[in-house]
């Protein structure tokens, strides 16, 4: 959907501010996001913009399709105290140079992700481009995977995560989750045979192994492989030992999901072991016209910006996945602080990454830069 540029609404940056507030302030769990939804709904229709819910969540808010702004709704568990006090010089940003006494809010969520999800919502108010808000991608990403079914590719993607007013996100490693199952014959413990305990935790060493590096090989060109959860012991009938054992692999985009399934299932004899549906790795170019939008509107309002590539996995790799369009991930906040008891963000970068993303969306519109 192509709008006007008559579309464009002036949201103020107190007002800005104040929708980063009430979403913060109002709980949203991954499936349980709802109430959340709607404060952005209610935001969007005050500036008569039409906004909806889809069918798994998702509020969708079309426009101008040259650039899709889109970041997630949920949040990890855990309550926080919701405030804004003045910062100190121990809270400083390490890309900010003059955050000392700007005000902080504190709260889930403001820095993963409703920080920038919040900016998101008013830059894209602010320039009439086309937002989404997610849901679930803390969990399953069925927002962004119920998102590339069914919605057409746009023109351009920016995705809402937390990489600092000067950070342009371009590449994450990619993601697979496995269950391990075995049983064994139960028997007394002074018998030799290993019970199916030990052969999870036998296979496992040995994926470990299989994907082991050197201390040179930089994270994010490595697979990790973490087990998750465990349980085991005799069943409830006392004649089997059971052992099940969750798995998740971080996958390089030097690799893909099914050569790192193969590699992982190589040493397996005993048991069986059920994979997800993949999530694949994205390294995105840093000269295509989304990433030189975003150096020049960064360094036209704070500074030198930075090219990241994150080890963890977001709903960009789906799009990346689906879409064949240029597109980066940005959003203020510190990424140490995601899912930490002490989340909080500096409203004045806030304010920045707004401005940031009004300019991006300006320029990939045709607008003046």
């Amino acid at each position: 959907m192509n709008a006007s540029m008559t579309d464009q609404t002036d949201v103020s940056a107190a007002d800005a501010r104040q929708l980063l507030i009430d979403l913060v302030s109002t709980p949203s769990p991954s499936d349980a996001e709802t109430d959340a939804a709607e404060v952005l709904v209610e935001f969007f229709e005050s500036y008569g913009r039409e906004a909806w819910l889809d069918e798994v969540g998702n509020v969708r808010a079309p426009a101008d399709d040259s650039v899709l702004l889109t970041s997630h709704v949920d949040t990890v568990p855990g309550e926080i105290p919701v405030e804004v006090e003045p910062a100190d010089e121990n809270d400083l940003e390490q890309d900010v140079a003059d955050e000392l006494g700007e005000d902080v809010l504190w709260g889930r969520g403001s820095v993963d992700a409703t920080g920038p999800l919040a900016a998101m919502a008013a830059a894209a108010v602010r320039t009439g481009v086309s937002f989404v808000g997610v849901v679930g991608e803390e969990t399953s990403s069925r927002g962004a995977r119920h998102l590339v079914d069914e919605r057409s590719e746009p023109d351009a993607v920016v995705n809402g995560e937390p990489s600092g007013t000067t950070g342009i996100t371009l590449g994450y490693r990619g993601f697979l989750a496995g269950t391990y199952v075995a049983t064994s014959e139960s028997g007394h413990t002074s018998r030799p045979e290993p019970n199916a305990i030990q052969h999870a935790t036998n296979w496992w060493n040995g994926v470990e192994a299989a994907f082991e590096n050197d201390e040179y090989t930089a994270v994010f060109e490595r697979v990790t492989a973490k087990p998750v959860d465990i349980d085991g012991g005799i069943s409830e009938d006392g004649l089997s030992v059971e052992a099940t054992l969750d798995v998740q692999l971080r996958i390089p985009p030097s690799l893909d999901a099914e050569s790192v399934r193969e590699t992982a299932e190589a040493g397996l004899e005993i048991g069986t072991v059920s994979w997800a549906e993949p999530i694949p790795p994205v390294m995105e170019s840093p000269r295509t016209e989304v990433a030189r939008a975003f150096r020049v509107a960064i360094r036209n309002e704070v500074g030198d910006p930075r090219l990241l590539r994150k080890t963890g996995t977001s709903d960009m790799n789906l799009y990346a996945g689906e879409w064949d369009c240029p597109m980066v991930t940005y959003g203020p906040g510190n990424s140490d602080l995601d899912h930490a008891p002490d989340e909080r963000l500096s409203l004045a970068e806030f304010d920045r990454s707004v401005a940031v993303l009004e300019g991006v969306s300006t320029t990939l519109r045709g607008g003046e830069e």
